[in-house]
């Protein structure tokens, strides 16, 4: 193991050595995953048992003679290293820089704040609920029976029996009911309430022509239940590939809140009444602005993040 004659090459490669970048070079040469002394340390384990210690010793030896040398020639090259000096040729310093690119909100931010700013306008205030909730405000209290599929655990993830992470939007709904008097619940709330606000959101939204409808349709926390449809924004609802051809696009599920969870936080059926309805934000974005598939709101593609 010729240790002192790779020491010795390093030394005189070092003293010619005259900017950065060959300083790296020679760095990796002699103490890179390829180079020679690394070669030398990986090769003592194939020595014989006693001579082993002698070898390990004379190499790390030699590394740390190594390492003191660039730190040497470093200095007194002014510090320099590879990765902070420009390459002769590759550019050139001194012409004028290129616009940089901008950042700004996703486009799913900005729908999410302009839907805020339209329900703010109609007199509505914004809840927040915990991610990691109860069974009872999640199930229970939106009238939700023992044997519901959702409640299974293949469906919902479990952190103890009662306790659970959030599988929908709606146990805000009770939360809100339950300590702050926020969801639209009220004496006298009709399903032509539930109608007009959906429809000044979807006009706000997508423009004053657009018009709106509900089909019957089921779910636990609200009785009667709808989906909402708009007239497609593409055709007017004459009927394109956009619609299906069917002039509509569903919206948002939506209905009069169930006496139910109104008895769950103690609101009388017989006096109260109120309305819910949900909105996917991803949806709404893509029907705004023409996104064909909600996988890019996800991705890092600049190409489709520029366009926004």
């Amino acid at each position: 193991m010729d240790v002192d004659r790779i020491v010795q090459s390093a030394k005189e490669e070092l003293s010619a050595c005259t900017d950065a970048h060959d300083l790296d070079t020679i760095r990796i040469k002699y103490l890179g995953r390829k180079g020679s002394l690394t070669a030398l340390l990986r090769a003592v384990k194939d020595l014989p048992p006693a001579e082993r210690p002698a070898a390990g010793a004379a190499v790390n030896a030699a590394k740390l003679q190594i390492e003191e040398l660039l730190s040497a020639k470093e200095a007194s090259l002014g510090g320099a290293r590879s990765g902070s000096v420009m390459p002769e040729g590759v550019s050139d310093p001194t012409l004028p820089a290129h616009d940089g690119i901008a950042g700004r909100r996703h486009i799913l931010s900005r729908v999410f704040r302009e839907m805020k700013n339209i329900f703010r306008g109609l007199g509505y205030s914004i809840a927040h609920g915990p991610d990691v909730e109860l069974e009872y405000y999640n199930f229970q209290a939106l009238n939700f029976p023992e044997e519901h599929p959702s409640r299974d655990l293949q469906d919902t993830f479990y952190i103890t029996d009662d306790i659970l992470l959030r599988t929908q939007t709606s146990p805000v709904q009770v939360r809100f009911m339950d300590q702050v008097e926020g969801l639209y619940v009220d004496t006298d709330v009709t399903m032509a309430d539930l109608k007009k606000d959906v429809e000044l959101f979807t006009r706000e939204m997508f423009g004053p022509n657009t018009r709106i409808r509900f089909r019957p349709h089921f779910f636990p926390f609200t009785e009667p239940s709808a989906e909402a449809d708009m007239s497609c924004f593409a055709c007017q609802g004459s009927g394109c590939a956009i619609c299906g051809h069917a002039g509509w696009i569903e919206i948002m599920g939506a209905g009069m809140v169930h006496p139910n969870v109104l008895r769950a936080v103690e609101y009388d059926p017989e006096v109260y009444s109120g309305f819910a309805f949900g909105i996917g934000v991803d949806r709404i974005a893509m029907l705004k602005h023409g996104v064909n598939d909600i996988r890019l709101f996800l991705g890092n593609d600049l190409r489709f993040l520029e366009q926004f």
